[in-house]
């Protein structure tokens, strides 16, 4: 059994990347063209504070408290932006582990705020998978193909082939060193 090549799976990665960035793309993109539906005071993004309060103890309740409630607006611009930003990077490819490490840094903050980061259903969600899906661009470098990153790749030298070819010598007549 031989198995793909590692272009194949370059390009089956890609493809992992590009569907992961329009899943970013698609839900970060509302979030500036309904505004008023994400923004606070009155969006989502008020009432999930909201809730993380009430569902979170220990540093991150002080965190969402101390410093994501009383600076909630610049919050939801970093998540409406991060959101787009990851999505933007992901799809195009550019700048792809970048991309994916704020792709898990997202969703690993949406658990915590839930107060799912010790609950298994809650890991098995959308923020889970993202926060997976993420992670294979964080790790493996997925823009290198059909991506903008591989513009910035370091070119590698290609390899000369060498092809042995017999040249044809006449035999010599006697010793070959020189004579005193």
């Amino acid at each position: 059994m031989n198995l793909p090549s590692a272009r194949s799976y370059a390009g089956w990665l890609a493809i992992v990347r590009i569907l992961t960035g329009a899943i970013w793309l698609v839900h970060g993109i509302p979030k500036f063209t309904n505004s008023l539906v994400f923004m606070p005071p009155d969006g989502a993004i008020a009432s999930y504070v909201q809730q993380g309060l009430t569902k979170t103890t220990g540093p991150y309740h002080d965190f969402l408290a101390t410093v994501v409630q009383p600076n909630i607006a610049l919050f939801a611009e970093l998540v409406r932006l991060g959101e787009v930003g990851v999505g933007v990077s992901l799809f195009l490819g550019l700048f792809a582990r970048l991309g994916g490490l704020v792709g898990i840094i997202l969703p690993l903050n949406y658990l915590a705020a839930r107060g799912g980061l010790t609950s298994a259903s809650e890991w098995a969600s959308l923020d889970g998978a993202m926060m997976l899906l993420s992670a294979i661009s964080f790790v493996l470098p997925t823009g290198r193909v059909a991506g903008m990153d591989a513009y910035f790749a370091p070119r590698r030298a290609r390899k000369t082939v060498v092809v042995p070819e017999v040249v044809p010598q006449r035999p010599l007549d006697g010793p070959s060193a020189p004579r005193p």
